[in-house]
């Protein structure tokens, strides 16, 4: 099943360690700049609402685990949500 673009999960493992790195597809919700012509989909989703000029980037949300072995991760790959 592919994760639904914009979604956050929870990871309860210390993910950025397995297999040598992050999930393909996934990024750490740690505040991070990124470039809206790199990720149109997700810019479509969030826009501006955790930083970012709007023009050129846009930030990820920072948000922090309750344990310092999980970590929040964001869908950067997956299905576009849909509205009925």
């Amino acid at each position: 099943m592919d994760p639904i673009l914009g979604m956050i999960v929870l990871f309860p493992y210390p993910i950025d360690s397995y297999r040598g790195g992050d999930l393909t597809g996934w990024m750490r919700c740690d505040g991070r700049l990124l470039q809206i012509s790199e990720n149109q989909a997700l810019f479509a989703l969030i826009g501006t609402t955790y930083g970012g000029d709007g023009r050129t980037s846009f930030a990820l949300p920072k948000l922090t685990a309750p344990d310092p072995h999980m970590s929040y991760k964001i869908a950067t790959q997956g299905v576009f949500p849909m509205v009925d």
